[in-house]
């Protein structure tokens, strides 16, 4: 019965990465239309959009010494109807405290949110002793164009976001209620004094050129995700309607990066994926930087699709390698505070510097953060390994009751 409670298990958790995807394009593609219903000014906007991820890093801090308590998948049972609600918030008031207090709700669950799916997707990885974490990253990327598709939708009808967000909230918070009973964790669950001590303060440092990848590659996906759209209008000259493109270009390829990623990882290991991808994702901000027209343009954001797609599931995955057990959780704990360290960082850094030098050098800038991948690729453990050492070890099962072999 393992093998049937794995797969259960990993079926559950990817239906909440999908989940997860839905709602957050869900909040982010209707930010114009959150600032008109409550009346945010331009200046206004981005303390509010700052807040969220603030929150959530704090939020990633404080499930840290919660998962030493209770189970990671107790966290995600009850953090992922908490974001679905507030995303609900968000669309339900009428004066600006209501969205400030929802928003704050929203920041405070997607912290938890995100590092306890990760947390049970490290360990289900570590119980099939192979790659599938890029699996589940690319259920979150499906998510994010069935949200973005859904939040079109609503626009295009001009539905108010109470409306847009209600069908969502009705489906999804019931079956993620229903697959969190099938959520998976590791069975050494309270750790042993080794595994405690390799997260201290002193083993932190091993964490360090992981929490830096983390950041740069969120940079790079908040660089395409707040600014393809001016660039491609502003910069290459394109139509209003082209520029509504290559972040739909974008999303696709990452799905289709991560569905095929974990075969790449099996076949050639971590370490080479996320070399290829880092190479292939500076070349595509290098194409964007000198595009000539929209066109080109927009095959470099394809680019940047199909290279940054791999690095953050992987980032993820080298912590759980270095880390043994219950240590695994603190670190991507502390991993997962770098994810929101990016997007505070992304948006205004090229912003500033486009406006105060030209958007296509800005372009340069997320380039050669993300080359700094290169520089820490050992940290993604050796470079012939597929999942922990040189080769991939037998599928023995190292979560739930047991160590039965599936």
């Amino acid at each position: 019965m393992a093998d049937v409670r794995l797969r259960r298990g990993r079926g559950a958790l990817g239906f909440s990465f999908f989940a997860q995807g839905v709602t957050f394009a869900l909040l982010v593609t209707r930010i114009p239309a959150i600032q008109d219903q409550y009346g945010i000014s331009d200046g206004l906007l981005p303390a509010f959009l700052a807040a969220v991820p603030v929150l959530a890093g704090a939020s990633s801090v404080a499930t840290e010494y919660l998962v030493k308590r209770v189970a990671p998948s107790v966290v995600l049972r009850w953090a992922q109807p908490l974001v679905l609600l507030a995303l609900l918030g968000v669309g339900a008031g009428s004066q600006m405290w209501h969205v400030a207090v929802a928003l704050g709700a929203f920041g405070l669950s997607v912290g938890a949110l995100d590092a306890s799916m990760n947390m049970l997707g490290v360990s289900l990885q570590r119980a099939y002793g192979r790659s599938i974490m890029l699996g589940f990253h690319a259920a979150y990327s499906l998510g994010g164009i069935v949200g973005a598709s859904a939040a079109w939708a609503g626009a295009h009808w001009h539905l108010g976001l109470f409306v847009s967000y209600l069908p969502a909230v009705v489906v999804l918070v019931p079956l993620v209620a229903v697959g969190s009973r099938s959520y998976v964790d590791q069975s050494d669950r309270g750790g042993d004094a080794v595994a405690e001590k390799a997260a201290g303060s002193g083993a932190f440092k091993l964490l360090l050129p992981l929490c830096l990848v983390m950041a740069c590659a969120y940079i790079g996906d908040s660089t395409v995700a707040n600014w393809s759209a001016k660039y491609l209008q502003d910069v290459l000259g394109s139509s209003e309607q082209l520029a509504t493109v290559p972040y739909n270009v974008y999303m696709v390829t990452t799905l289709l990066g991560r569905a095929v990623g974990d075969l790449g990882v099996r076949r050639f290991g971590a370490v080479t994926v996320v070399r290829c991808g880092t190479v292939v994702a500076a070349g595509g901000f290098a194409v964007v930087a000198v595009a000539p027209g929209a066109w080109v343009g927009m095959l470099g954001f394809t680019l940047l699709g199909i290279g940054l797609c791999v690095i953050v599931p992987q980032t993820f995955a080298a912590a759980g390698r270095l880390f043994p057990g219950a240590a695994s959780d603190t670190a991507i704990a502390r991993l997962n505070i770098f994810n929101y360290v990016g997007f505070l960082i992304g948006s205004p850094l090229v912003g500033g510097i486009g406006d105060a030098w030209s958007y296509r050098g800005a372009m340069l800038v997320p380039m050669v953060l993300v080359l700094f991948t290169l520089i820490h690729a050992r940290s993604f453990g050796p470079a012939e390994a597929r999942y922990r050492v040189g080769h991939e070890r037998a599928r023995v099962v190292d979560v739930g009751r047991g160590g039965n072999e599936v």
